[in-house]
């Protein structure tokens, strides 16, 4: 079908939008598919009420682990699943005494708060808050956190994790691939029994070794642990026109795409809208993590929070943030995405420590009156 011009419209997306009108991108595969812009008198985020289950939610990652059971493997609390990835936050306070091997799929570590170190079958690598360490189905690990206020952001994927395409960006967008840190070996002698808990099935098996199994002397291949702080993403920017999120897209696994916010200067167009448009990205659930920063898109929400919009409702940028962009020049927040192509479901866990009335925070003072 080609593209139809229908009534009151602008000439380009996301620029010089009729006046008095609300700009909604109605779209499929996410950014990628046949897409309609509709402009609206009305904030299509501006209900005064929403009846049954499918609504914007936010919680907070910190109170969803104290609600959690001490048991979890690694210490770490299950939030948002699906057939394809699982999101957990871990805060674990002592260094592993086990080395642990996931046998159900790869894992993504997002390092909110904390230093030490990873010890894999590959060599350590040293971790520091905004690091993403991506570690291959079948490894072995353990942490080794240096200090006790540590929280992780863990992206378990049952697929395999790889680097997006760039395609006519070039092999040096996003991230050049020469920053990226993979370990050296340093293998450990000591002749004492060690454990291996392996994960298969979402079950634990221990395995007994009269010697620690960091005993790798070298390694070679293309399958490896391998590191990346989210301050050497380099996001793709346009002057006169908001881009969308997938842009920003840093891993891609099936079924699903994890991209970096980070701070970056706002259009310049003097016609260009400067906030993320209203949309419904109706085939992905949308989750964000905020890490660090001002979170002007947002109104309520701080470090260590969580938003999930899903599939099939508005969400776009608060009042407050539609305002507060003209007097900024930049942004300075830092946060990490997950967009899935299956529909999310929330744990006891993040429900027991959501902000029940998020999806009230798009009201302005008169509406909320």
């Amino acid at each position: 079908m080609y593209p139809l011009v229908k009534g009151t419209v602008t000439h380009q997306a996301h620029v010089a939008l009729p006046e008095g009108t609300y700009e909604e991108e109605h779209g499929r595969d996410g950014f990628f598919g046949p897409v309609s812009h509709l402009y609206r008198t009305h904030a299509p985020t501006a209900w005064t009420r929403i009846e049954g289950p499918l609504k914007p939610r936010a919680f907070d990652c910190l109170k969803a682990h104290a609600a959690a059971s001490a048991d979890s493997i690694l210490d770490r609390v299950p939030l948002l699943y699906n057939e394809d990835v699982v999101m957990h936050f871990a805060c674990p306070a002592q260094p592993m005494t086990y080395y642990f091997r996931n046998a159900d799929g790869d894992e993504i570590y997002f390092i909110h708060k904390g230093h030490g170190i990873l010890e894999t079958d590959f060599g350590p690598l040293y971790f520091e808050p905004g690091d993403y360490i991506v570690i291959p189905r079948g490894t072995t690990y353990r942490l080794l956190p240096e200090t006790t206020d540590n929280a992780f952001l863990v992206i378990e994927s049952f697929s395999k994790i790889r680097q997006p395409d760039r395609g006519i960006m070039g092999q040096h967008a996003l991230y050049d691939p020469a920053i990226i840190k993979t370990p050296t070996p340093q293998p450990i002698q000591e002749d004492t029994e060690w454990e291996v808990r392996i994960k298969r099935l979402n079950e634990l098996t221990s395995v007994f070794y009269p010697f620690n199994p960091m005993d790798v002397v070298g390694w070679k291949g293309d399958l490896t642990v391998w590191q990346l702080n989210i301050r050497d993403f380099r996001p793709v920017m346009s002057h006169r026109a908001h881009l969308a999120p997938s842009v920003h897209s840093t891993f891609v696994g099936k079924g699903f795409v994890v991209c970096s916010f980070v701070p970056r200067p706002l259009e310049e167009d003097p016609e260009a809208v400067r906030v993320p448009f209203y949309h419904r990205n109706i085939d992905y659930d949308e989750v964000l993590f905020y890490h660090a920063g001002n979170f002007f898109s947002r109104h309520g929400i701080d470090s260590g929070m969580i938003t999930f919009h899903p599939q099939g409702i508005h969400h776009g940028p608060h009042p407050q943030a539609v305002e507060a962009v003209k007097k900024k020049t930049a942004t300075d927040e830092v946060a990490v995405m997950l967009d899935a192509s299956r529909p999310l479901r929330m744990t006891p866990e993040a429900q027991s420590a959501e902000w029940r009335d998020y999806y009230l925070s798009w009201q302005t003072k008169s509406e909320a009156h």
